[in-house]
């Protein structure tokens, strides 16, 4: 085992692992690639402590699982291309896009969602990097879906297991439909630019299973209630209410299933997009908070457009 210091991510988590003492150079080898990538697989989450804070940096841990993907959504911001191909810039400004949640407004709050569910590919994973950090808040919430099938009430999953969701591009707060918490209000919309709403306009609507199996056996509760607007064939009153309880649920399950990252200045985090949920705590609307991501490619073949489904 070439890698010197890998623990648990956190005490009883069925999820994740730290890595720390990498450079580069150690990165570079194709063995401790190999090694990091086969921990990612069996673990869905790493947290990698102490590393240098640079681009390369970002790159050379991403290469470990892949190449990078292009963004789907062409009027997000990336980073200068030159410098990082392939990688976004995302910020929370003073004042834009602001929620009230049981009475305490925040900024680039995001509910428990997977990346690309409006698309019918999704991506396999992203690299995250704190460049701006606030003092409190901004903490991202991870959660894994095969501990949250396990954990699902049985007659729930039967209901649920089997049917697909349909997505559409719909960042807007107030356009939340299904697993919104207490006290839950916008009050600030996100600004949207013209060529964003044409693109989520003339998208088609995306499908994504709502329980799926890996490769590896396990099965993995997926559904994002941020961009979900309901079951495939069931998208009536019935449907919307189960769907409801699914999402839910699952926000009442998720303190056993997930993990709460506190960004520092010497970490990096990848978490497997096709088995896990995240989540962002949002922080004060007078601050700014700021991350890179790398999105790197692998899809799991299992979504679709509606047209292709109706065809």
């Amino acid at each position: 085992m070439a890698l010197a210091d890998v623990r648990p991510l956190a005490p009883g988590l069925p999820f994740g692992v730290r890595i720390g003492g990498l450079t580069r150079e150690i990165v570079a080898a194709p063995a401790v690639q190999r090694e990091i990538d086969d921990l990612f697989v069996q673990h869905g989450m790493i947290v990698f402590e102490g590393v240098e804070q640079s681009d390369a940096m970002q790159l050379a841990l991403s290469a470990c699982f892949g190449p990078l993907k292009e963004h789907p959504v062409k009027s997000i911001n990336f980073v200068d291309n030159d410098r990082m191909p392939g990688v976004i810039e995302i910020r929370s400004e003073p004042g834009r896009g602001v929620v009230e949640i049981d009475g305490q407004r925040l900024s680039h709050w995001l509910p428990w969602h997977f990346d690309h569910c409006y698309n019918d590919e999704l991506n396999r994973c992203g690299v995250l990097r704190s460049v701006e950090r606030v003092a409190q808040g901004g903490i991202t919430g991870f959660l894994d879906g095969i501990a949250l099938y396990n954990a699902f009430p049985k007659d729930l999953l039967a209901r649920i297991e089997g049917k697909d969701i349909v997505y559409t591009l719909s960042t807007q707060y107030d356009q939340l439909k299904f697993g919104r918490p207490r006290g839950y209000r916008m009050i600030e919309p996100k600004p949207s630019s013209a060529e964003f709403l044409a693109q989520a306009a003339a998208m088609p609507r995306a499908i994504h299973p709502a329980v799926w199996t890996r490769p590896t056996g396990e099965k993995c509760l997926h559904v994002s209630p941020y961009m979900a607007r309901g079951i495939l064939g069931m998208e009536n009153a019935e449907g919307d209410a189960l769907l409801e309880e699914v999402c839910q649920v699952q926000n009442a399950l998720a303190a056993q299933c997930s993990y709460h990252h506190q960004w520092q200045g010497d970490d990096m985090a990848i978490w497997d997009n096709l088995r896990m949920l995240h989540c962002v705590s949002g922080c004060d609307p007078s601050l700014t908070r700021v991350n890179f991501r790398t999105t790197i490619r692998g899809d799991y073949g299992l979504g679709r457009w509606e047209e292709r489904a109706a065809a």
